[in-house]
């Protein structure tokens, strides 16, 4: 039972970082920067594949019944049929993704390398991007969905990769210890 409650909360603790993620934002047109993707691919890191998935489908959850945990205060069920949805429905193969990472590098002795890591991380904010953007198409023409939904976030996501391997690697040490 301790092990549930404990597994629970911290599924709880994921979905509410991934709403302040949100809440950090740079308003963009037509999408905001934030800091969600961080927190979504944390949620794996730490979580593992299954838990960190479900972080993320309660925050969506959250997002669908109305409570405004969505980048800009955004919530019900417009969100997922506006321009940004394709980001929003990436959100959790993401953090599947990124917690299998995790589990393959727990199980390897020597881990991942930290450049690989990185790498890899940087692999899964460009699939966000890339069907956040596939998305956008939809709504927008293809030049402005890329110039607006794509290249400005490269850089950020290379910096978020590289804090989700850091915070990772701080917690693998503080767990161990």
């Amino acid at each position: 039972m301790k092990q549930f409650l404990t597994r629970l909360l911290a599924i709880i603790g994921f979905a509410l970082l991934t709403t302040a993620g949100a809440q950090i934002d740079v308003p963009m047109h037509p999408v905001p920067m934030t800091m969600q993707s961080f927190a979504i691919l944390l949620a794996g890191l730490v979580l593992g594949s299954r838990d960190g998935l479900l972080a993320v489908v309660l925050y969506l959850l959250a997002a669908m019944v109305g409570l405004p945990v969505l980048a800009e205060g955004a919530s019900g069920l417009g969100p997922f049929t506006g321009p940004t949805a394709g980001y929003i429905y990436a959100f959790p193969f993401a953090a599947f993704m990124a917690g299998l990472l995790s589990e393959h590098a727990e199980k390897r002795a020597s881990g991942i390398h930290p450049a690989l890591m990185v790498g890899a991380l940087f692999g899964l904010h460009l699939l966000l991007l890339g069907v956040g953007t596939a998305w956008l198409t939809t709504k927008i023409p293809v030049g402005d969905a890329v110039s607006g939904g794509f290249t400005p976030f490269l850089i950020g996501g290379g910096v978020k990769s590289l804090l989700c391997w850091l915070v990772w690697s701080a917690w693998r040490r503080f767990r161990r210890a």
